[in-house]
């Protein structure tokens, strides 16, 4: 087999695997980002502007989910429908999903910062790494899975 045959093909399979799995490399991706914009906001409430825990994280948890709903509609389910109904849909049952990993998030939060002492940073990171599996598990099987106009 020529070096050109091999490239070829080793791009075949790397394209194939892409497509494959394309829907969790994308949440990975935009799951890192929503990350970021929660642990952000969080840490600037919490520690720039001394507002309460549990508030800084709801705050944090509210401006990721908007966040999330746009990057996972648009680029990881590809889910473009501006239907009424589908939108209301994907609205209605992403929010609700993410109302009770954000419920999670607060209870984590509060367990292991204010009642445990525990450092909010680290407890931060445990967190979100937990809801956002949660998270892609609920939006696969609920939110997002008719992606055409109905």
């Amino acid at each position: 087999m020529s070096n050109d045959t091999k490239e070829k093909s080793a791009k075949n399979v790397l394209s194939g695997l892409f497509k494959r799995f394309r829907p969790l490399i994308m949440y990975g991706i935009f799951g890192a980002l929503t990350t970021a914009v929660n642990f952000v906001t969080y840490y600037c409430f919490y520690n720039f502007f001394g507002i309460n825990n549990v508030i800084s994280t709801c705050l944090a948890w509210f401006i990721s989910v908007v966040f999330a709903f746009v990057t996972n509609k648009l680029w990881v389910f590809n889910s473009k429908s501006l239907n009424g109904k589908v939108l209301f849909h994907e609205i209605w049952s992403f929010f609700a999903c993410r109302i009770l990993s954000g419920v999670l998030d607060v209870a984590i939060m509060y367990i292991t910062v204010d009642i445990l002492t525990f450092n909010s940073t680290v407890c931060k990171l445990a967190s979100n790494i937990i809801v956002i599996l949660i998270n892609y598990i609920a939006s696969k099987l609920f939110v997002f899975k008719n992606k055409t106009e109905n």
